[in-house]
């Protein structure tokens, strides 16, 4: 463990796979922030926080646009952090140069806040499939040399 501690390209991933871990838990809190001030939730007992009148309770049961956007892409961030971190941690045990995989960590990073301003503010496409294209395909290229280093391919 202590190897690992002085290995950069470990202590690397271990930044950028944080980075993007609590910028997907950030989305938990936006979603609510959207609930709350669009006054749309999903559950009964979350309409009682203001308004005690039943029939007001029930036109805060409802969906609303904005937060089915942040949460669409608080479901992508599931989607595409997860496997980051796992191969990204695989891809960092195969002894990769620090600047590639740098370059692989840095870019990752930044698609995935561009994905996310580009989803919650809805700019236009291709903005945020092209941010989706280069994460995946970066998350492929470490894959990649997992696979070929592991299986000696």
């Amino acid at each position: 463990m202590a190897d690992l501690m002085n290995n950069d390209v470990f202590l690397a991933f271990s930044t950028y796979a944080t980075i993007v871990v609590l910028k997907m838990m950030f989305m938990s809190p936006l979603t609510g922030y959207f609930r709350i001030t669009r006054k749309a939730f999903s559950n009964w007992e979350d309409t009682a926080m203001g308004k005690k009148n039943p029939e007001d309770r029930k036109k805060m049961l409802q969906t609303n646009p904005d937060v089915e956007r942040v949460r669409r892409c608080h479901q992508n961030d599931l989607e595409n952090i997860i496997p980051f971190v796992v191969i990204g941690l695989l891809y960092a045990f195969t002894g990769p140069d620090l600047s590639t995989a740098l370059l692989h960590f840095r870019v990752f990073v930044g698609s995935r806040f561009i994905h996310t301003v580009s989803y919650v503010l809805a700019l236009p496409q291709p903005s945020r499939g092209l941010s989706w294209v280069v994460g995946m395909i970066t998350t492929f290229s470490m894959a990649y040399r997992v696979l070929t280093t592991a299986l000696l391919l």
